[in-house]
């Protein structure tokens, strides 16, 4: 017998009330598209798990797909028997035939969700380690801290044998929480707040402003290679590639200088929210980390929100840098990130820009100037590149 199931497990999942079914559901779907390329695998789901049959596929590449899957606690590659004492007792010695046991110590971990089962889990766990000790040489009970622990999970309509619980991502499936648009520069900060929406059961589209020749064209992949690695979580991006160069030539000449970097994150924010709106999403996400840079002061923020009243989500407002910087690597968007293809913020922003704006001076300012005019033409302009896991991008036809 070899291993023949991945038994997955619910995190946050597991709180859900009514609404349950609808998240194992999203999860379901979400873990299928993922691993299209595996054609003999099928799916089973139960109010507390998802099993999958691997048919005779090689589970070493499946593994490693799961550990991105967002909404999965934990998961275990599993042996199927029958509910029957001596099925699971081949199942056990099978399983632990399997490993490199030899010298190593183990317990077994039994749990009777049926109850009417013959054996209590005390019971279970004598019977199934004394025959593992019968039949295997140079293998000890230790059961308080084994090198292998075999869990054996006695349920109604079969039996699961595992060994080892992978770790997942945890949280709740991507799009189990409504759709938002992720303002993505190509900096360390808004990959990690698109990250952790995700994790919060968001569909996320980037939105990434593009202001050539100031910006090139290695800053503008750089940004469709921060949205590809997201697609390790998601599944798919949709990235959209907005034409900004005459919002800011305009902004540098009409602007004083100290206010252009507060009346261009306005303007960058009306763009994405009239997107927003295009593509029938709820919010949007930013990468703002509080007091970390001059428009990221709680004055700045109040004037720079004024021109919405869609809600802004900040995942990481108060989150330390080098968490931040710790989260990055962690989802490998880290030395993408780092790359030295500067964004438009960058390059435009002013020696001494205002911490301390009012909303009163720049909306005097920017009054002076046809801002719809150039926000519509840059919106009609955008260009929509869709991304997935296979590497290949997908350019839409414009709005």
């Amino acid at each position: 017998m070899e291993y023949d199931h991945i038994l997955i497990r619910f995190g946050e999942i597991t709180t859900k009330g009514r609404n349950r079914n609808h998240f194992i559901n999203k999860l379901l779907n979400n873990i299928k598209r993922k691993l299209t390329d595996y054609k003999g695998i099928t799916f089973e789901k139960t109010r507390d798990r998802i099993y999958i049959k691997l048919n005779g596929e090689p589970h070493e590449g499946i593994v490693e797909v799961l550990k991105n899957i967002i909404g999965i606690q934990s998961f275990s590659l599993a042996l199927k028997v029958e509910s029957e004492i001596e099925k699971i007792k081949d199942g056990v010695l099978a399983a632990i035939k399997q490993l490199d046991h030899q010298g190593k110590t183990f317990k077994i971990s039994a749990r009777r969700s049926d109850k009417s089962f013959e054996l209590d889990s005390n019971q279970l766990n004598y019977e199934l380690g004394s025959h593992i000790l019968k039949n295997t040489e140079e293998i000890y009970v230790n059961v308080h801290t084994p090198d292998i622990n075999i869990r054996v999970e006695v349920r109604k309509e079969a039996t699961y044998i595992t060994f080892k619980d992978e770790k997942g991502v945890g949280g709740l499936p991507v799009g189990s929480s409504g759709k938002a648009m992720l303002m993505l520069s190509g900096g360390l900060d808004s990959p990690v707040a698109g990250y952790l929406s995700m994790k919060r059961g968001l569909t996320i589209e980037a939105v990434h402003f593009h202001s050539p020749p100031y910006t090139s064209d290695r800053a503008r992949q750089k940004v469709i290679d921060l949205a590809q690695q997201l697609t390790e979580f998601s599944g798919t991006v949709k990235l959209h590639i907005v034409p900004f160069t005459d919002i800011q030539i305009t902004i540098q000449r009409q602007i004083p200088e100290n206010y252009t970097l507060i009346s261009t994150r306005r303007m960058m924010l009306r763009i994405t929210d009239e997107i927003r709106r295009r593509r029938n999403a709820l919010a949007i996400v930013t990468g703002e980390s509080l007091g970390q840079v001059a428009s990221q002061t709680l004055e700045s923020m109040h004037v720079i929100n004024n021109v919405t009243s869609t809600p802004i989500i900040r995942p990481l407002v108060t989150v330390d840098k080098f968490d931040i910087i710790d989260m990055a690597k962690k989802i490998n968007t880290h030395d993408i990130s780092i790359r030295p293809f500067e964004d438009c913020c960058t390059i435009f922003t002013p020696s001494a820009p205002k911490t301390r704006p009012k909303l009163e001076n720049v909306t005097h300012y920017e009054s002076y100037t046809d801002f719809e005019s150039l926000i519509e033409k840059a919106v009609n302009e955008t260009e929509i590149i869709t991304l997935d896991g296979s590497k290949k991008e997908e350019i839409e036809d414009l709005f």
